[in-house]
């Protein structure tokens, strides 16, 4: 469970990254579905965006995973 709770920011990471580069460049990579998500909080004036993909990011996560229980605690 801990490495499973380790996993997750590396899986994000991951996503954001992979994510940036294949939406900036206007790929959806067909089942990855890359998508644009809106940040507008005028209230607290905030106002952004980024690009993320639920599949790549279980993908990752998944992979991080896999990965930190090889290393070990």
């Amino acid at each position: 469970m801990i490495s499973f709770l380790k996993a997750i920011p590396f899986g994000a990471f991951l996503t954001l990254i992979i994510a940036l580069f294949m939406g900036s460049g206007g790929a959806t990579g067909g089942l990855l579905n890359v998508f644009k998500v809106d940040v507008n909080y005028p209230d607290l004036m905030l106002d952004f965006s980024f690009y993320w993909s639920w599949m790549l990011f279980l993908g990752g996560t998944f992979l991080a995973f896999i990965l930190v229980l090889m290393m070990g605690d």
